[in-house]
């Protein structure tokens, strides 16, 4: 679906630039004597291109799922069952007592703060007679960034069974990814007086609209803690070894990953500078929120989704250079 919104944008500025190329000169309304009284009206293109600072509170969302711990009940330590080959070893060890948590209620160990490069581009026009506003319809994709955590889920947990009460537990490992594409509709505000941008001034502008966020996640999860492997619905996701520790095998096709889908919201701030009658320099920072990404579990052959954590409130913060050509 991404692809298709992709390749309608650029239709749409093909078929604006030839007209915008075509008819520069004669903007506005004609007066007499084949003079033009100039409206202020506009085509606006813009390319852009800058760093994006990313930040998101990570959330569990693995749901109920019990985790079996040996507890030795004079240090309170916590081993899952899977540590141990045989009972026995676990009483050698003076792990006796088993208990029973809910890996879904830990709390993720790190939150989301990545840097990633990004590039987009918008077209549009300058409103007749009001030109101190634009409307664009924009494009931006953010690039792939890693979410690496070992562990992924770190805290207190409540246990019960023989021994009740708080452990501190560790579990599972994650290697993960995200790219973002947004599709945006935005409105601006130039700072200047006049139907016509000055040259050689700094035009201060703001902004702010609406967008369609599409981001692809991939994840590859580790159970090194031997915690996910005592739960049989893991056994959709991959198969034990000879120690009984599942090992998870994703898909290699990442398109078998469900793509996480939200309404953004978007804001700009800026300033532009007039290097020619039709060119400007153009700095922006663009501010971009998702109310949340989500990371899939998924089975190899595609076929089996575990919704496992997300971003929560992800914040785009994306610092960005380029030019905007209006005729």
């Amino acid at each position: 679906m991404m692809k298709l919104y992709k390749s309608l944008f650029f239709i749409l500025l093909g078929s604006i630039v030839s007209p915008a190329f075509a008819g520069w000169q004669y903007n506005g309304y004609y007066v007499k004597d084949g003079y033009y009284q100039d409206d202020g009206s506009r085509f606006t293109i813009s390319l852009r291109g800058g760093l994006s600072l990313a930040n998101a509170k990570m959330e569990n969302k693995v749901g109920n799922l019990d985790g079996y711990y040996y507890i030795n009940p004079t240090t309170g330590a916590a081993v899952s069952l899977r540590y141990f080959a045989t009972e026995a070893d676990a009483d050698a060890a003076g792990f006796t007592d088993i208990a029973v948590g809910n890996i879904g209620s830990l709390p993720a160990k790190e939150k989301f703060s990545k840097t990633a490069f990004t590039a987009g581009g918008s077209i549009g026009f300058t409103v007749p007679n009001h030109p101190q506003w634009r409307l664009e319809a924009g494009y931006d994709y953010i690039s792939e960034t890693e979410y690496n955590q070992v562990p992924l889920f770190v805290g207190p947990m409540q246990v019960n069974g023989e021994w009740n009460g708080t452990i501190h537990v560790s579990s599972s490992g994650v290697t993960s990814t995200v790219a973002t594409d947004v599709i945006s509709a935005m409105a601006y505000y130039d700072f200047f007086d006049g139907n016509k941008k000055q040259l050689n001034q700094i035009i201060p502008y703001v902004g702010l609209g609406v967008g369609y966020a599409s981001s692809r996640t991939t994840m590859k999860l580790s159970d090194i803690y031997g915690d996910l492997s005592t739960d049989s619905d893991m056994l959709n996701y991959g198969t034990p070894d000879s120690d009984g520790i599942i090992q998870f095998n994703p898909p290699s096709d990442t398109s078998k990953y469900p793509t996480s889908t939200n309404v953004a919201a978007l804001a700009a701030i800026g300033a532009a500078y007039g290097i020619s009658e039709y060119t400007f320099l153009d700095f922006s920072v663009r501010v971009m929120y998702i109310p949340e990404i989500k990371w899939n579990l998924v089975s190899n052959d595609g076929s089996q989704h575990r919704e496992w954590f997300t971003a929560k409130d992800m914040l785009y913060t994306n610092f960005m250079l380029g030019l905007r050509f209006e005729f």
